[in-house]
């Protein structure tokens, strides 16, 4: 089995993701009263986040020196890129909180496995466990099944006041994902200013 020393970064020929659509009935969603644990230890209700937070979706971190949940990792579409995504995020969090948004991570692993990422990357956000899936089926999000678990396809909202005002599907490449959400964040603040 192959194994992922290069968390960091991407391979060259990583196959993009197409627009299944599995995201169309997202924008303009308000989300569930739901209770997902984060990383910081507390519980987040997603119908009370602050009036702005910036949510990324990924599917599965990997862990230095461990081989990946699959052989084919890097060519399932839409798969490698946890953590140069995350890593983004980390980059442009000063700026996220300039705007006045929050920053959280989202997949479907538990809180004790996402918080090697968080140690390890330094991270100065959250992230949120749908480990019981209780949020992706209550929105039906967009999934994929790889080596019998599922997975959230990577994507991302600008939430308001607890609703979805912009969303990110597919995201690719994903290190370019935060910068992108940054940019739209901006463009509503300026909106806002005029």
């Amino acid at each position: 089995m192959m194994i992922i020393n290069e968390l960091n970064v991407l391979p060259d020929d990583l196959p993009a993701p197409e627009d299944d659509g599995g995201a169309d009935h997202l924008l303009g969603r308000t989300l569930p009263q739901l209770v997902l644990p984060a990383t910081d230890g507390s519980l987040v209700d997603l119908s009370t986040l602050p009036a702005r937070s910036v949510i990324f979706i990924y599917p599965r971190t990997g862990q230095p020196g461990k081989p990946p949940l699959a052989d084919n990792w890097n060519e399932i579409a839409g798969a490698r890129g946890c953590t140069p995504q995350t890593l983004g995020y980390q980059a442009m969090a000063q700026s996220f909180f300039a705007l006045g948004y929050r920053i959280y991570g989202l997949s479907t692993q538990n809180s004790a496995y996402q918080q090697e990422l968080v140690a390890r990357l330094q991270l100065t956000f959250p992230m949120l466990s749908d480990e019981h899936l209780t949020l992706t089926r209550s929105l039906s999000l967009p999934t994929m099944e790889v080596a019998g678990q599922t997975l959230l396809k990577r994507m991302s909202w600008l939430v308001h006041d607890g609703k979805i005002v912009k969303l990110c599907y597919p995201v690719f490449p994903p290190d370019q994902n935060a910068a992108r959400m940054l940019e739209l964040a901006r463009s509503i603040h300026d909106q806002q200013k005029t």
